[in-house]
């Protein structure tokens, strides 16, 4: 594996402040065999980074219907602000089908020509950029041009640290647009099947570093977050090499359990050293095995959120 040291550019950590966060993309109704529950990945993120302390702004949309209304009054009842939600003047309000295998991991029908595909640039969304610490963008929500003209002006925004959280759903997979927004990341996160998408090379043999090197030769990024399920992730930065098992829980579903980790991870990279890499990894799994252990992608929980080993 080739590793070549690449100098940390990143800001200290914010520790005087809460930290502020944008999450563009999706915000949706997962409509699951035991019924509707909020989701998006976008919009998951925002609600666990909300918990975990940090001052957040979902940018999405909503359509001008009843589920729209129902969205926005979870998202106010969830502490979350909505003043970047835009409403859209004729198109619903997302919703996927959500059907769960034996061991809960879920199998997604997600339908087209909905609001969160209509996100429109406006002022107050780049004055909103110009104010953050991060930036968490998905490659779902490029699936629209729209999004991807609002989504292109965003990361134009010198300052935040930029976040990409890959999830190819077939079919809005396109291994090439994927790649093209992790150009743009400082940091890309993704699960291993991903990985292996977007590389072309086989993850089973146990050759992941040299695909994460793949990876990064493809893109240009240096500093990589991968989840495998039960064999928990590995964070890749500079030329560390990070790996942890997760921890054992009861699987109710994984819905959401990798937006958990993301919100963790995230929180982490921002408010602790990077000589702190290992416990932010760690802390990212507990919150994501706890999601996974629970019903639906924003359940409940208590906060201040403390993991059960650090």
């Amino acid at each position: 594996m080739n590793l070549a040291y690449i100098p940390e550019t990143r800001r200290p950590p914010i520790t005087d402040r809460p930290v502020r966060v944008l999450c563009f993309g999706e915000v949706l109704w997962d409509c699951l065999p035991s019924g509707r529950k909020p989701g998006g990945a976008p919009a998951n993120v925002a609600y666990h980074l909300h918990r975990l302390g940090c001052e957040v702004q979902l940018i999405s949309a909503v359509g001008p219907d009843a589920a729209g209304d129902a969205m926005l009054d979870h998202l106010r009842e969830r502490g979350l602000s909505t003043a970047l939600v835009q409403r859209h003047a004729t198109l619903p309000t997302g919703t996927v089908e959500v059907a769960l295998g034996p061991a809960g991991q879920p199998a997604y029908d997600i339908r087209t020509g909905v609001a969160w595909d209509e996100i429109a640039l406006t002022d107050a969304i780049l004055a909103a950029a110009r104010d953050c610490d991060a930036l968490v963008y998905g490659t779902l929500a490029a699936r629209s041009e729209t999004n991807r003209r609002t989504l292109d002006a965003l990361l134009e925004v010198p300052g935040p640290l930029r976040c990409i959280d890959v999830n190819l759903r077939a079919p809005f997979d396109d291994p090439g647009r994927a790649l093209a927004l992790c150009r743009r990341a400082d940091w890309i996160k993704l699960n291993d099947g991903e990985l292996a998408q977007l590389t072309g090379l086989p993850i089973d043999g146990g050759e992941l570093p040299d695909t994460i090197d793949r990876l990064r030769e493809m893109t240009g990024r240096h500093r990589v977050c991968v989840t495998r399920g039960e064999k928990g992730a590995i964070l890749w930065q500079q030329i560390a090499i990070l790996a942890e098992p997760p921890p054992r829980v009861q699987v109710v579903d994984t819905v959401g359990a990798g937006d958990a980790f993301t919100a963790a991870l995230l929180h982490g990279l921002l408010t602790l050293p990077i000589t702190h890499s290992p416990t932010v990894l760690r802390r990212a799994l507990h919150l994501g095995a706890l999601v996974a252990s629970l019903p639906g992608a924003q359940p409940d929980y208590a906060t201040p959120w403390t993991p059960t080993a650090t």
